[in-house]
């Protein structure tokens, strides 16, 4: 399933309404840090799994 265009519109749009304006930096700041760490523990994990391969 692709999103396109008018639905990536209506979310922005329902994002809007919900949390307004100012709030939406913010959600988006938590939301890349908690992306940051899931992409942390996900390397540490690996790097973990090669160290006991070895």
């Amino acid at each position: 399933m692709r999103l396109g265009m008018p639905e990536i519109l209506v979310i922005a749009l329902v994002v809007l309404l919900l949390f307004g304006g100012k709030k939406i930096p913010e959600l988006m700041k938590g939301l890349g840090k908690g992306v940051k760490s899931f992409k942390d523990g996900m390397n540490g994990e690996i790097e973990e799994d090669k160290k006991e391969e070895k």
